[in-house]
């Protein structure tokens, strides 16, 4: 029970300074593109180092204790999306023309209900 509460508490301060350095890489990436901009005239060599910075900084958040949870979460939620029955094609044009009817019907009905509510409040303050 020490054990795992001592190894929880070291991991949990490494995790701080994972996330510093999470932070220093992707702050270097940003000032680093610009920085550059004189000096290393070609974007494509900005921009893959900017990459490999990127890279590196999501490598080490995923050693974190929220980065693997994040990670099991994502795979968690492809395998969900996995079980989805998606509509066919016809099914969906359908939905979408029943969405546009209703909306253009009640969007109708709201301008007459404007319209008469408009000539009710002319016809009480006779303006």
């Amino acid at each position: 029970m020490k054990a795992n509460a001592e190894n929880q508490s070291s991991s949990s301060s490494m995790d701080g300074l994972k996330w510093v350095v999470v932070f220093a890489l992707l702050a270097t990436a940003v000032v680093g593109f610009y920085l550059f901009s004189e000096q290393v005239t070609s974007v494509a060599a900005r921009a893959a180092g900017v990459v490999v910075l990127v890279a590196a900084a999501g490598g080490i958040a995923a050693m974190t204790a929220k980065g693997k949870t994040a990670i099991t979460f994502a795979r968690e939620s492809r395998m969900e999306v996995r079980k989805v029955v998606w509509p066919t094609r016809q099914e969906a044009t359908q939905t979408t023309f029943i969405v546009l009817a209703v909306t253009v019907i009640m969007a109708l009905a709201l301008w007459g209900i404007d319209g008469i509510m408009v000539r009710l409040v002319r016809l009480v303050t006779g303006v």
